[in-house]
């Protein structure tokens, strides 16, 4: 799901396969190296990675299917 706050997009996306705290930083890594995101939330209990930025959300799956993990746009 992509919603609009303080002029920036909020990108949630389901993250599969996390399963430890290394995953969570390796998924947090991947995404912050993406053009145009500024603020990442990755949370492991939930399963689901938070995006602030004006980044393209095709780059944003790109880069955590490159760390071996299946992100999903939510909602």
């Amino acid at each position: 799901m992509t919603q609009i706050q303080n002029n920036q997009m909020v990108t949630e996306l389901d993250i599969a396969g996390m399963s430890c705290g290394h995953c969570v930083s390796a998924v947090e890594k991947a995404l912050r190296s993406v053009p145009g995101v500024d603020v990442v939330t990755v949370s492991l209990e939930e399963g689901k990675a938070t995006v602030q930025g004006n980044a393209e959300q095709a780059a944003m799956l790109a880069a955590v299917a490159e760390e071996g993990y299946v992100a999903t746009p939510r909602g």
